[in-house]
């Protein structure tokens, strides 16, 4: 450590007596006895320093050339990577935007929030990025900027994101196909993304995700026939639950509550028609949502409608065989239904409104229409 210091005076000396050639020749000498050597966080934060102020001394084409070379240092000054990452040139900042290790996901986040869309670009290609990141970038990058984070397969998104891509993919048939390709695309996104992307983009997405399109086939969008009905329309049990519950529609007494106290009861008629007035969904749409062994849909039907995590946990034990469910299966679905998000839960169930009425230009049905 001493020995490190005794240098970088002798470098501080020679940068305060000696000309602009020789500052930049310091900086070189300071560089490369960072890069040959091992040392520790402050003898690194030592050379950041002098580095520091060379740096602010020299022309754009240096600083580029100093930003390629510390960008794949895994120890290089976090001090002098972040000034260079937040350069106004891009021919500085990106290299180290793209490769550096020692930019956090604060340091990214405030740069994706503040500075030019090539700067955003160049951390669309780096080799991981984080939810936190991403969610800027795909809110505020252009269209090349969201195709090449679509495309960074090392690029993770949070449930907001992956809703704001497809989104924006509605009119990008290149972003379409970058996010249907993705292997971490949520199911439910996959299916809103096929139904909105145009024929050809459907058609291809369709043909090179095989192990997605059986779920497409059985998705809520064609359910119709697929799940053997617990309780025929024309049972009589039914025609007084669809009374019942009706009436109290309209009286405006349906609600979450309401809701659970037939859950509670298992009373599966009123359950089912009940969330089928509130949510606009047809009857046969909840019923497999109660009573599909993979909860995905029923999560987001009771997210949607703004349902607590006790009246969910009623709906599970519902629609449960032999209305058991393990505590180890229970604790699951409460952390699933946590990290969901509202919005992206609504977006989706107006995906599967507009996917059965076809005819109403993609709009939701009214809860009454879809009831009966």
């Amino acid at each position: 450590m001493n020995e490190t210091r005794s240098v970088l005076r002798d470098l501080e000396d020679a940068i305060a007596r000696g000309t602009a050639d020789s500052r930049e020749r310091a900086l070189w000498h300071a560089t490369d006895l960072l890069i040959a050597g091992r040392y520790c966080e402050e003898e690194i934060a030592t050379f950041g320093e002098v580095i520091g102020r060379l740096a602010d001394e020299i022309e754009v084409e240096a600083r580029a050339k100093l930003a390629d070379r510390l960008a794949k240092i895994e120890y290089s000054p976090a001090s002098v990577i972040r000034k260079l990452a937040f350069d106004d040139e891009i021919w500085v900042a990106g290299p180290v935007l793209r490769e550096s290790e020692r930019l956090d996901d604060a340091t990214l986040v405030e740069n994706a929030s503040t500075k030019s869309q090539d700067h955003l670009l160049a951390i669309a290609e780096r080799r991981t990025l984080s939810p936190a990141v991403t969610d800027v970038l795909a809110t505020r990058g252009n269209r090349a900027v969201a195709t090449a984070v679509a495309r960074n397969q090392g690029a993770e998104f949070s449930g907001a994101g992956f809703l704001h891509m497809v989104k924006r993919a509605e009119n990008d048939s290149i972003l379409a196909e970058h996010l249907g390709r993705r292997l971490d695309i949520p199911r439910h996104l996959f299916q809103q993304l096929i139904a909105k992307a145009s024929d050809d983009v459907g058609k291809r997405l369709a043909g090179e995700r095989p192990e997605l399109l059986g779920e497409i086939n059985s998705s809520v969008a064609n359910i119709a026939g697929d799940l053997q009905s617990k309780f025929g329309p024309g049972s009589r049990n039914y025609f007084v639950a669809k009374r019942t519950v009706t009436i109290q529609h309209r009286l405006g007494n349906l609600h979450e509550s309401t809701i659970a106290s037939y859950a509670t009861a298992h009373k599966v008629e009123e359950v089912t028609i009940g969330l089928a007035l509130l949510s606009g969904l047809p009857v046969d749409v909840v019923e497999r949502a109660l009573f599909d062994r993979n909860r995905e849909m029923l999560l987001m039907l009771a997210k949607a409608l703004g349902f607590t995590w006790d009246t969910m946990m009623a709906l599970a034990f519902l629609g449960a065989r032999d209305h058991r469910i393990t505590a180890g299966e229970l604790q699951e679905l409460e952390r699933d239904y946590a990290k969901l998000q509202s919005q992206t839960s609504r977006s989706v169930l107006e995906f599967y409104q507009s996917r059965k009425n076809p005819g109403k230009g993609g709009k939701a049905s009214t809860p009454r229409a879809a009831a009966y």
